[in-house]
């Protein structure tokens, strides 16, 4: 019996020390409500920089190097990509398109 009495005391005392919530922890909101609102979520995102990023991509569509535009015009045709593969693609748009005039 008197072994029990020890063994339970022993019990107590251990999950005691193991489960205590110190008050730093109970510092942080998170511990009474875990989950944030929608607001709250979303505070820490900046949005106008993520337009900013997708407006620059644009512009930057919008704004492509000559040689940029060619290679693309020769990647869809199926010859001029076949050449290009073994002359390069300044070689393969003159080839195949040299002798239009761009308007």
């Amino acid at each position: 019996m008197r072994s029990l009495v020890v063994l339970v005391l022993l019990a107590v005392s251990v999950m005691a020390a193991t489960c205590y919530e110190s008050h730093e922890s109970m510092e942080s909101h998170e511990y009474l409500n875990p989950f944030l609102n929608r607001q709250r979520a979303n505070g820490f995102i900046r949005d106008d920089t993520g337009l900013r990023a997708v407006l620059q991509e644009r512009i930057r569509e919008r704004n492509k190097a000559p040689q940029e535009r060619q290679r693309e015009i020769c990647e869809d045709f199926y010859l001029c990509e076949q050449y290009a593969l073994n002359h390069g693609y300044p070689a393969a748009y003159r080839h195949y398109f040299g002798r239009r005039r761009n308007k």
